[in-house]
Formats: structure tokens, C-alpha cells, sequence
């Protein structure tokens, strides 16, 4: 009898993954979630969820925040018995209808289906002083940082839901945001952008890029460039957020079917090119990244991954790991 440590393998914790494991489990599937940080992923970088279903916050500004959502639904897929380890998947691979997903500690875990949420990182400007001042004045988290920069000025490098959604954040704690965008527009949904451009605290530079980020043990400055002129003038500051987009994080599945962007191509069941393999979240490819949009995929990817499990079981004398 070949025996297997789970059912379900869920590569991620964050909304897709989570949600995913709560319906796996509910399905009396072996659920294991390897997550190498905090349950939550990106979501817990979002201050306020005033746009997810259900959410509504019963005095303006008090909406829940992404750290309490991720809080409630890790307990919840918890609560249906998902059990769940904090370690770092270093390979995934697949012999007959089994996959091995390999640790960094040397163990290995097998399943007979695998979900794949790992989410999607920061992407970086790659500016002179970047790298230098990460953790001394520039940070890709406004929720986790801006307390440091309370009655300071901050800049935010940005146009899209992130950028407007982290500047808003922290113009509650900073003297001064400056909103950076190389368009002429904002990327972000419409609501927010307004919210943007209304606020007193929030100055918006629109067709202007960051050239360099300045300062000794700690930023003091930024070179800026009118995109439209050429212009380059020095700024004075204390803190760089950065928000430029995403990078899909999928080193640990190469060869299944990817887009352009390297996001993960599905069909509508979240299957992936490699049967067993399914996807949710910001790592897959779609037009539209929100919370709800990746708790949806993860109910969708684990329905169909029962339904695959359940066919894989009912052709072979299968049994669990001792």
C-alpha cells in the first residue's frame, strides 16, 4: 500500500490558500498547508478591508484589517482540520499519480494533489540606494513600517490599488506623503484614486520617476525626474515606499503552462498544464487581483481538487502516511 502524509497539499497561506484548505477540509479531505511565513500573504499588509463582502465597518474608518481577516480564516480552515506547517518548500515533483513536495529542513512531504498559492512578491525600482536603505528609510510596507515615519515626510512610488491604498494608510501617521506615479494617471480603481487625489495630506506627482534614493546611515533625500521636461531636482525626506507591482512566485512548478507576465495559465476548475496541479491567487493569471477574488479561486481549486483526488483514489489502494 503506498501511503501519502495528506491528501491536499496547499503550497501558501494567504487568502487563496486559506480558503482552499477550509474547503478541502470540509470535503473530509487530508489537508496540509506549508506556508514559510505568517498565515495571511499580502493581505496582511491591507489596512483596511472596506471592500471585501460582509465587511462593513460600523463607524467610518473602523473597517477590519487584512491581519484580522487572515486571523479568522486560518482558525476557521483550522477549525474543519486542516492542519498546517511553517516551513519553506524547496521542490515540488510528481512520480506516477503521487507528489513529493521537498522542505528546506530535508523532510519531504506527498500528496495526491497539490494547490498551488504561493502569491506573488514586491517587484523593486532598481534605483541607485534601493537595496542600500531597504530597512533604513525604504520599505514595500506601509502597514508593517509607517508607524517609524509618524510627523515625518514619506514618499509612496506607485499608481496602482497598492500604492493609493498604502498612501492613504499613511497619511494618518506622516507630516507629508508624496505620491509618486510616472503616468499621467492612476492605475488604481476609480474609488480610490479620487480618495487619493482629495486628500490634503497627499501631494500627487504625476509623469515623474524616482532616479536615485539618497542619505547616509538613513535616507534624507530623493532624486526625482520630470518625465515631461527632464527635469531632475533633489528632494528632501525621510522614508521610500515602494509599490510597483508584483513578481509571481512560481520557482517551485517551472513547467506548467505560464502567461507572458509568468503568472500561471488555468482553465475555469483552477487546473493547472500538470494534471493534480491547481492554482489560486495572485499567482495565477488574471485580470483581477483582490482579496475576494483569490478566496474565490481557493474554494474553486479545492472543489476541483477533491473531485481529482476522489478519481485518483478510486484507481489504485491508497492508505496514509504512518
Amino acid at each position: 500500500m503506498v501511503t501519502t502524509d495528506a491528501d491536499l497539499l496547499i503550497l501558501g497561506a494567504g487568502p487563496a490558500g486559506l480558503t482552499a484548505a477550509q474547503y478541502g477540509a470540509r470535503a473530509n479531505m487530508r489537508v496540509l498547508v506549508i506556508e514559510e511565513l505568517a498565515p495571511g500573504g499580502q493581505a496582511l499588509l491591507i489596512d483596511a478591508l472596506e471592500n471585501y463582502p460582509g465587511y462593513i465597518a460600523s463607524v467610518p474608518g473602523t473597517c477590519r484589517s487584512g491581519f484580522e481577516l487572515a486571523q479568522d480564516m486560518h482558525r476557521q480552515a483550522a477549525s474543519f482540520g486542516a492542519a498546517f506547517i511553517t516551513q519553506t518548500a524547496r521542490s515540488l515533483h510528481k512520480e506516477g499519480d503521487i507528489f513529493t513536495v521537498c522542505l528546506e529542513t530535508g523532510d519531504t512531504l506527498r500528496g495526491f494533489a497539490v494547490i498551488v498559492a504561493t502569491g506573488a512578491k514586491h517587484r523593486i525600482l532598481d534605483v541607485p540606494g534601493e537595496i542600500e536603505f531597504t530597512g533604513r528609510g525604504v520599505s514595500y510596507c506601509a502597514n508593517c513600517d509607517g508607524p517609524f515615519f509618524k510627523g515625518k515626510k514619506v514618499f509612496v512610488m506607485g499608481g496602482g490599488d497598492a500604492a493609493c491604498d498604502e498612501a492613504q494608510f499613511l497619511s494618518r501617521l506622516a507630516s507629508q506623503v508624496v505620491l509618486v506615479h510616472r503616468r499621467d494617471r492612476f492605475r488604481s480603481q476609480k474609488a480610490l484614486a479620487e480618495r487619493v487625489l482629495r486628500n490634503p495630506h497627499i501631494t500627487v506627482r504625476f509623469n515623474t520617476r524616482l532616479l536615485e534614493i539618497r542619505g547616509a546611515n538613513t535616507v534624507s533625500s530623493v532624486l526625482l525626474e520630470n518625465i515631461l521636461t527632464g527635469e531632475s531636482y533633489e528632494e528632501a525626506g525621510d522614508g521610500v515606499f515602494i509599490f510597483v507591482g508584483t513578481i509571481p512566485q512560481t520557482s517551485l512548478v517551472p513547467s506548467v503552462e505560464k502567461d507572458e507576465n509568468g503568472y500561471i495559465i488555468t482553465d475555469q476548475e483552477m487546473a493547472a498544464s500538470i494534471p493534480g496541479i491547481f492554482c489560486a491567487g495572485d499567482v495565477r493569471a488574471c485580470p483581477f487581483r483582490q482579496v475576494v477574488v483569490a478566496a474565490g479561486e481557493g474554494a474553486v481549486a479545492a472543489h476541483s481538487a477533491v473531485a481529482y483526488i476522489d478519481r485518483i483514489k478510486e484507481q489504485g489502494d491508497w492508505g496514509a502516511a504512518l
